[in-house]
């Protein structure tokens, strides 16, 4: 992706702090309002404002991500989609993502993997209930804030490998994490996000994604079971339900919420998760207060700064590489 000339120092009403990072749909700021609150924008490539289809279809994904409401969501504040260039504002979270958090002091004990659970869930109503599908939820694009979870990135990972919006019979998305029915192209609705759930839960139990990662993980998704030998017993059931094959047998929010609700007190996230929080605070703090265009953003920041989807696969290619899978 070619670097912009030179970072704005303002972007519609909001007053840049320093770039995040960047995507395929273009850059990401970390931007104070006007009443000082923070927030990330994410600013579109000039090829692609360009295109006036892609503005459309930016304008109604937008339109359906700004209906969303819930605490359990990073919200879409603000946007412009006629601006030049279009942009997208949504709340920032100082907290580091899932995968991090994993990644850092490994998997949840079971009872912070009800908490996520169930918060996640909650997440999901807010989302389906304003119509939208989240279509890439994944460790990535969960953050582990202090007070609850929170998804971000939801109806608004638009893009295609190409930089393309998303057209009839494409797909998009993290395959490791993808519902078989998505894989193929055969349809996207609510119980893509349930299975996309089961992964996320399995990934923050063990570690991995439960179809492994790399080479041939679309063949295992869509045709072989999941590897969930180390969830705990008291949610295995529960997760291995969220990745049935068939959609039709997966359960609903209503039911989830019942099975993954942590018993008695709200226990904390793991120490060395509510240290990266607190520091994540503190940085977030230094640079509101520096309040400086163009600065480089801590390392801190970086790691969990998100920008739209950088990669998918049309139908066509997953269907393929699902089929070559089926041959060997």
């Amino acid at each position: 992706m070619r670097t912009p000339v030179s970072d704005p120092q303002r972007i519609g009403p909001y007053a840049v702090v320093g770039r995040l990072g960047s995507g395929g749909m273009g850059w990401v700021y970390l931007a104070r309002s006007p009443a000082g609150e923070a927030v990330a924008v994410k600013v579109v490539r000039a090829e692609l404002a360009a295109d006036d289809g892609f503005r459309r279809r930016f304008a109604r994904e937008v339109a359906a991500a700004r209906a969303v409401a819930g605490e359990y969501t990073a919200a879409v504040v603000d946007a412009d989609p006629l601006a030049s260039p279009p942009w997208l504002a949504t709340e920032y979270v100082a907290a580091p993502s899932l995968a991090e958090a994993v990644a850092a002091s490994g998997p949840l004990p079971e009872p912070e993997l009800r908490r996520l659970g169930a918060g996640l869930v909650e997440a999901l109503r807010a989302i389906h209930a304003a119509g939208v599908v989240h279509r890439d939820l994944k460790p990535s694009n969960v953050l582990l804030a202090a007070d609850r979870p929170r998804v971000i990135d939801f109806g608004v990972s638009l893009l295609d490998g190409t930089g393309r919006l998303t057209r009839a019979g494409s797909v998009l998305g993290t395959p490791a994490y993808m519902a078989p029915e998505q894989l193929t192209g055969a349809g996207v609705g609510p119980p893509c996000d349930i299975f996309a759930l089961g992964g996320v839960l399995a990934y923050a139990a063990t570690g991995r994604a439960p179809f492994g990662d790399g080479s041939g993980v679309m063949y295992r998704v869509a045709h072989e079971a999941p590897d969930l030998s180390a969830v705990p017993p008291g949610v295995r059931e529960t997760v291995a339900r969220c990745l049935d094959k068939d959609p039709r047998r997966r359960p609903g929010t209503a039911a989830l919420l019942g099975a993954l609700a942590p018993p008695g007190t709200l226990p904390s996230w793991p120490a060395p998760v509510t240290d990266r929080i607190r520091e994540r605070g503190e940085d977030l703090a230094r640079r509101r207060s520096a309040g400086a265009a163009g600065v480089s953003m801590a390392p801190a920041l970086l790691l969990h700064a998100r920008t739209l989807l950088d990669a998918g696969l049309t139908g066509t290619l997953v269907r393929q590489a699902v089929d070559r899978g089926r041959s060997r």
